[in-house]
């Protein structure tokens, strides 16, 4: 039903390949773009929004050790570490 496609990246300008499993599976999740950049460009963007990311120090409210969160901490609201989090989430 499918058939690979050669489709040129629009970050890079190089060619790439658009597999029939790779058509497969998009069209399995619902996805109608075909995608627009090769592997590589699409690995380097997700790594490049990874590092942009800013970190700030903060202290979990339930168990005082100190960890790192994605967003400014408040005085109003507490704070919880990753694993005191997950155990906050699985309670509920």
């Amino acid at each position: 039903m499918y058939e690979d496609k050669t489709l040129v990246c629009k970050e890079c300008g190089k060619e790439f390949v658009f597999t029939a499993g790779e058509q497969e599976f998009y069209a399995s999740r619902g996805f109608e773009n075909e995608p627009q950049r090769c592997k590589e460009c699409r690995d380097a963007r997700k790594q490049a929004n990874k590092a942009a990311r800013e970190m700030f120090d903060a202290v979990c409210a339930s168990c005082g050790k100190p960890c790192k969160v994605p967003f400014k901490p408040r005085e109003d609201r507490p704070v919880y570490c990753s694993e005191c989090f997950a155990k906050m989430r699985e309670a509920n």
